[in-house]
């Protein structure tokens, strides 16, 4: 699904930005930490500071009542030349245990080593079964700031 070019660009950026929607089509935009491993993009909970109750985020709730997502990860440079962006659309699970959360989480840990410190395997995961993706502009990785 996901092109060589898109998929480097992808490795190479480390934040992209998760959009949900509830059942009555209200968006919900987040930055998140992600990975990519075959065709799903991977996404934790994590211990940072949260709002409300891991079990209440917006997020969460949206994917239950509506799977539908997209995740759009850009590079911004003042040199115009140097912008790209990667959007994906997918349907989202939410993982709460198992094989598939269990090396989703290693993966995650592997590529964001502030999350070392962290008991992120109590969290659930968010795995986005990619169906299509979209790019534009230049999505070279040589020097991408990370």
């Amino acid at each position: 699904m996901l092109s060589d070019r898109e998929f480097r660009f992808l490795a190479a950026l480390r934040i992209g930005h998760l959009a949900t929607a509830d059942r009555g089509a209200i968006p919900h935009v987040v930055p998140v930490c992600f990975v990519v491993s075959g065709d799903t993009l991977y996404v934790t909970i994590d211990e940072k500071p949260k709002r409300r109750p891991v079990t209440k985020l917006k997020r969460l709730k949206n994917i239950s009542e509506n799977p539908a997502v997209a995740i759009v990860v850009d590079r911004y440079d003042e040199d115009w030349a140097r912008l790209g962006w990667v959007m994906l659309h997918g349907r989202a699970e939410i993982l709460t245990h198992g094989t598939e959360h269990d090396d989703a989480q290693a993966l995650l840990h592997s590529r964001y080593p502030q999350l070392g410190p962290m008991l992120i395997a109590k969290y659930p995961v968010i795995a986005v079964r990619i169906e299509r993706t979209t790019s534009w502009g230049n999505l070279s990785v040589q020097g991408a700031p990370t």
